[in-house]
């Protein structure tokens, strides 16, 4: 792709969010989303094969239509109140079709079905913005609108999000695949907590979009897109696959790394809330996200493939590392000891 064309769809991408991030009136917002998606596409088609057309067609299918659904609610709720701000949505109807309309959008279950193959049929840099920042002007909106959303709703999708996202990426190999479970087991936690405080959800976003976008950049370094190449990355550079088991422990939640971090404040938010119940379903489907981030972990350390060859490490083209890797993993595994502070700031 030309590089003028890249930037241009780039660009379009952040003054998609931008626009959305930033507008008070539904109309505004619902045009961030379509110049997000719309600049994406092309991005998601750039490699010239059948699986990235496929999945260009689902992704543009699926966003289309939570996009009409959402032009659909707020009209609806402009024709009730007279007035199309964001944070005024007051009748039930429209709420919770804008609901299932961001759930679209954002890959929640029921609506997940989409994002495993979406994922497969990309590279990993598209892979990798569209499991990040195209997230946040979705979840912008929820967040903006989480003090009217229906809240047997969201708890019902995020119990549903957390347990198919920790079942559905038990029995993976795709590296993309596994990624996009993960996606939907976070966003699951997410929503969970998004009616009774907003600013943990926010807290779960950006520790999710660090680890998710160190995860990515690890795999497109040692090109590794399933198990198999994955269990041959101790081979190409041990000190990034020592790296890569940390972050994937932080993913699935183990002390003292950063993802520990909002899965306990938020069980502790819904212990508060006297949902003992539903706290434990929640900790229990974690164990199942953690189950398969352990066997990635043995895979990468525990398994080496037959090797003829008497150096103990393979052969491989010297790959200048950027500096953005180190100091995500950094942030993913050492966020813990500055718990005080974010608690002060909640």
């Amino acid at each position: 792709m030309s590089p003028y064309a890249l930037s241009m769809l780039m660009s379009s991408l952040a003054v998609g969010t931008i626009v959305t991030l930033s507008s008070h009136h539904w109309f505004l917002a619902w045009m961030g989303l379509e110049i997000n998606t719309l600049a994406i596409i092309p991005l998601m088609t750039k490699m010239h094969h059948p699986r990235a057309a496929e999945s260009a067609t689902k992704y543009f299918l699926t966003q289309a239509t939570a996009s009409a659904l959402i032009l659909f609610s707020t009209t609806i709720n402009a024709w009730m109140t007279g007035e199309w701000t964001i944070m005024n949505m007051t009748n039930p109807t429209p709420t919770v079709i804008l609901t299932l309309a961001l759930a679209i959008k954002l890959g929640i279950a029921p609506f997940h079905l989409w994002l495993p193959d979406v994922l497969q049929g990309l590279n990993m840099l598209t892979c990798l913005i569209l499991s990040t920042w195209q997230k946040l002007a979705p979840m912008a909106l929820m967040m903006l609108t989480s003090h009217q959303l229906n809240t047997n709703l969201l708890i019902a999708m995020a119990l549903m999000s957390a347990i198919i996202g920790g079942w559905g990426g038990l029995n993976q190999t795709q590296m993309r695949k596994i990624m996009a479970y993960s996606s939907i087991a976070h966003l699951g936690w997410m929503i969970l907590v998004i009616s009774f405080a907003p600013s943990l959800a926010l807290l779960n976003l950006l520790i999710y979009l660090v680890l998710t976008s160190s995860m990515f950049l690890m795999l497109m370094t040692l090109n590794s897109t399933n198990t198999n190449k994955l269990s041959i990355s101790w081979l190409k550079t041990p000190t990034l696959a020592a790296s890569m088991m940390i972050t994937l422990m932080a993913l699935g939640g183990l002390p003292p790394t950063s993802g520990f971090l909002p899965k306990w404040l938020i069980l502790q938010e819904m212990t508060k809330q006297h949902l003992g119940a539903l706290s434990a379903l929640m900790a229990m489907s974690a164990l199942l996200s953690l189950f398969f981030y352990i066997r990635l972990s043995y895979t990468i350390s525990m398994t080496s493939p037959p090797n003829i060859s008497n150096s103990s490490l393979t052969w491989r083209k010297k790959k200048n590392l950027t500096y953005v890797i180190p100091i995500l993993i950094i942030m993913s595994a050492t966020m813990m000891p500055i718990t005080p502070t974010l608690l002060l700031l909640n």
